[in-house]
């Protein structure tokens, strides 16, 4: 297996945005941006001051306002070298001036919204070429995305899924990814929208996979693809399909409830790591906090 040297930061989606933090105050608007903690952690992997970022907005239909918001919160970091490639559709994807920044950047951010736009959008452009191998090649070099900019990082991607009706076989709809991590399937606003359920179908279809529930304002730090670590307010869950004794998935007619048996299930915490080739956890101390 190749190891890529860049670095994936997957984020739950609704992120605080941390307006007023200088007061203690932590504010939240309707366009899901996160808490400054998190877009620190972007900017500290880059490893450079002042670093070239570009935003990603296709995902989304408000664009400008997400742009806005996102300016501002950098600039609140001191980075203000940031431009929004406002890509509406395919057609626009490989311009010269879009393949140049994608080119030149230190790091990309993609927004929430919905994600086939991004696959559909993307999916066998140059742009998205550029991209991975930027992604595989450079240190240092840093993706992220919110909501639907973490769950097209994967290379099988929840495509859509209600959580009341997702226990039931056929429910979530699955497609393919940006494929840049190959062996996560990756959720967000896992815990407030009640997303066990679309999460189990995506791993009882594809049991080699790991399932990855983001909750909100909470995020993943994949490093070299093979590691991950965790950062914000909230919790990972982990869906690890590896042990089911029982998965009626292959078996069971349309619209069926499913069953699966010992599907082992990790809750984790801020500054708690995963590897994902060896699926275990390394947690901190239980007294670590006390000390």
């Amino acid at each position: 297996m190749i190891i890529p040297k860049g670095t994936l930061i997957p984020i739950g989606g609704a992120e605080d945005k941390g307006t007023d933090l200088e007061e203690g105050v932590i504010k939240r608007d309707r366009l899901n941006f996160f808490e400054l903690g998190i877009l620190k952690s972007v900017l500290n992997q880059i490893g450079k001051e002042n670093p070239t970022i570009i935003l990603i907005t296709t995902a989304s239909q408000i664009p400008d306002e997400v742009s806005e918001n996102y300016l501002d919160a950098f600039a609140k970091l001191d980075c203000k070298n940031v431009t929004h490639l406002r890509i509406r559709n395919r057609d626009e994807v490989d311009k010269p001036e879009h393949i140049a920044a994608i080119e030149a950047c230190d790091g990309i951010m993609i927004s929430g919204g919905n994600q086939m736009r991004l696959t559909t959008i993307y999916g066998g452009s140059e742009f998205l070429t550029i991209l991975k191998n930027r992604y595989q090649n450079e240190h240092n070099f840093v993706i992220a995305g919110t909501s639907a900019g973490a769950m097209a990082m994967s290379s099988t991607m929840i495509a859509e899924g209600r959580a009341q009706t997702a226990h039931q076989k056929g429910a979530v709809k699955l497609a393919v990814g940006w494929g840049l991590v190959r062996n996560l399937i990756i959720d967000s606003h896992f815990i407030k929208r009640g997303r066990f359920g679309r999460l189990a179908e995506a791993v009882a279809r594809f049991p080699k996979l790991l399932g990855v529930g983001l909750a909100e304002d909470t995020a993943i730090i994949i490093e070299d693809r093979t590691n991950f670590k965790v950062i914000g307010s909230g919790m990972v869950i982990v869906f690890d399909p590896k042990s089911l004794s029982h998965n009626n998935f292959e078996i069971l007619p349309e619209n069926m409830p499913m069953t699966m048996a010992n599907l082992t299930t990790h809750v984790l915490a801020n500054s708690d790591r995963f590897s994902i080739l060896e699926r275990e956890v390394e947690v901190l101390p239980v007294d670590a906090a006390f000390e």
